[in-house]
């Protein structure tokens, strides 16, 4: 087993190679697709059909953008949370689905990336539909591990021998340090979320947005210290920005 730590577009990616075939840990970007394509052909001299599965960890456009895609050119199944509704769902959802997207290509703009379609279909229609503790199709060393708290769906993908874990969104590295996500619809479980993860004792922790690294116990009690108590979501700061705003005019 061999996993490629590959730079997207906007985030890492994670590619688990094994002879009978590769398994992607997210659903990356749809601007990802391009440069997936070189890699199998250029790097791993192996055809992109040889992609067997992928993990959709949640709906925000750089972890499922490519996935419909991907299960196009090369038929592999899309593994998502069991989840009967759709993430975004009716008007606030449509609109949150326009922001997430508009937010993709801003934060590659921060990253001096050019500017590429991101577009993907706000509903997901996955192939195999697991819940916390199960294995993946194909890969059994591979399980998810419900982790929610950034959305009301949130996977990891665990590999216990190895002892590495991928959170995803769950927290993120910056240069000063770790910190959580925006947003985080779910406080509570998102603080049961990251002390689930820390009780693994990974060897290695592979973020989304961080890389591949070790985290001790500390690095998480500090976050699960410093956690929301109360939802942080799109709505709420633009209703928390708006009374700023109002408060300085009057």
């Amino acid at each position: 087993m061999k996993i490629h730590h590959l730079n997207g577009y906007i985030q890492s990616i994670y590619l688990v190679e094994y002879p009978h075939g590769l398994l992607l840990l997210d659903g990356c970007c749809r601007a990802d697709v391009p440069m997936l394509k070189r890699f199998f052909k250029d790097n791993l001299k192996r055809p992109l059909t040889d992609l067997k599965a992928l993990v959709v960890t949640h709906m925000h456009p750089d972890h499922a953008g490519a996935a419909h895609k991907l299960r196009k050119l090369t038929a592999c199944q899309i593994i998502s949370a069991h989840k009967e509704s759709q993430w975004y769902r009716g008007m606030n959802g449509l609109l949150m689905h326009w922001l997430d997207v508009v937010l993709t290509v801003y934060v590659a703009r921060r990253l001096n990336k050019s500017v590429k379609n991101v577009w993907y279909s706000r509903k997901l229609k996955p192939d195999v539909r697991l819940t916390d503790g199960a294995v993946i199709p194909g890969f059994p060393e591979w399980q998810v591990l419900e982790t929610p708290g950034h959305t009301d769906r949130d996977l990891s993908v665990y590999h216990a021998e190895s002892q590495q874990v991928y959170v995803a969104d769950l927290l993120i590295k910056l240069r000063h340090g770790f910190i959580c996500p925006f947003p985080v619809f779910h406080p509570n479980k998102y603080r049961r979320s990251l002390q689930k993860i820390a009780d693994l004792d990974s060897r290695q922790v592979l973020l989304a947005h961080g890389g591949m690294l070790t985290m001790h116990a500390g690095d998480f009690a500090d976050l699960i210290k410093r956690a929301p108590s109360k939802p942080r979501t799109p709505l709420r700061a633009t209703v928390s920005k708006f009374k700023r705003l109002m408060g300085q005019s009057s």
